[in-house]
């Protein structure tokens, strides 16, 4: 089996390790947990952003309009 990594794995991944750096830099550091958890949720947040917004998993706006045929 062939399993390429693909952009949104990447997302994933920069997620996660986004928010164990803002816990380890609360536990290790002076700065306060709450603090350190919360500015490493907005950088989550700015690649949960780009996954949906700058490289949204669309081809192009046009596949946007298209029904869904397993909701009917």
């Amino acid at each position: 089996m062939n399993y390429t990594v693909q952009y949104y794995d990447l997302v994933l991944v920069a997620i996660v390790t986004t928010m164990a750096v803002g816990a380890l830099l609360g536990v290790s550091t002076p700065l306060a947990l709450p603090t350190a958890v919360t500015g490493a949720g907005l950088v989550a947040a700015l690649f949960i952003a780009h996954g949906l917004f700058v490289n949204g998993p669309v081809d192009e706006p046009g596949d946007l309009t298209d029904e869904v045929d397993a909701l009917n």
